[in-house]
């Protein structure tokens, strides 16, 4: 049997052209990775009880109940009451970067989307996708039915990663399309004003929606791996400057690791969970850091 490591390794799921055949792949060897978690789904708050029928898992048995009314019930969670996901894509220019790995930032933003899709799909919850960059320009409506997950890579797949990004002006007419409170789950590498995007997040969390945010940079772009004179190009605007990168290394690192402890205090303020990714990183790592992050907060 492969390992899990050989299903979440970014080179080896680069080999694999198909969108519905990577998101099986990542999705397999993400599921082996589970085996052992205490996964309960997107939301593990406490609901109610219910009888205990055939099919359950018996580890769900609320046995302090059972000792007071000799019969089985299960703790009733959440979960099961079909929250709504949306999926919300940053396609812009941008995303398309990469420096030495094999996937894109949109490639890995991908993987990570397809997999959470497939697991709110296999939970009955409906889930949708949203494709920003300086608009929104494309959706797609939440669903629940198993062709969901083939609707949403389709839909993927004819997305190309071009224009700026403008993720608060999305953000702010997501909000506005939202009619129920939902999970919302934002794929981007928030090259854009980061005041809009706050103000963006704020609104959406006001509205009573449960936030995610996947930051996800390429590994480059946090480990700034260059030396001497480089030149650097913005990919949005067509900006180049020229620097000295072994005397800017130090200085660079540190305003990444400063923006990445605001967005991660800023958001948990208002009560959003905020993981910050890059390319190298394998996904398992990414998905069991959301789901122990919406463990955490229940």
């Amino acid at each position: 049997m492969a390992s899990v490591e050989q299903y979440l390794r970014p080179e080896v799921v680069h080999q694999i052209k198909r969108l519905d055949l990577r998101a099986q792949f990542v999705v397999k060897g993400f599921l082996q990775g589970l085996h052992a978690s205490p996964y309960h789904g997107f939301s593990v708050e406490f609901s109610e009880h219910r009888r205990y029928v055939p099919g359950d898992d018996p580890k769900d048995i609320d046995w302090l109940v059972y000792a007071k009314t000799d019969k089985y019930y299960v703790k009733k969670f959440e979960a099961e009451t079909n929250i709504t996901g949306y999926l919300v894509m940053d396609v812009s220019e941008s995303m398309a970067y990469t420096y030495r790995q094999e996937l894109t930032k949109f490639d890995y933003s991908i993987c990570l989307a397809a997999a959470l899709a497939y697991l709110m799909i296999h939970q009955q919850d409906p889930v949708g996708l949203i494709l920003f960059s300086e608009r929104i320009h494309s959706s797609l409506a939440p669903r629940s039915k198993r062709t969901q997950l083939g609707n949403i890579l389709s839909l993927l797949s004819r997305a190309r990663p071009a224009g700026k990004t403008e993720a608060g002006r999305s953000l702010d007419q997501l909000s506005a399309m939202l009619r129920h409170r939902s999970l919302v789950m934002i794929f981007s590498d928030l090259l854009c004003d980061v005041e809009d995007v706050l103000r963006g997040l704020r609104k959406l969390r006001h509205r009573g929606h449960d936030l995610i945010l996947f930051h996800v940079l390429d590994e480059a772009e946090v480990t700034f791996p260059f030396r001497g004179l480089v030149m650097l190009e913005d990919p949005e605007s067509g900006e180049v400057v020229e620097v000295d990168a072994d005397n800017y290394q130090r200085e660079y690192l540190e305003e990444v690791a400063r923006f990445r402890t605001r967005m991660r205090e800023e958001l948990g303020h208002i009560g959003a969970d905020y993981v910050p990714l890059d390319t190298g990183t394998r996904f398992d790592r990414a998905l069991m850091e959301y789901l122990i992050n919406r463990q955490a907060r229940f």
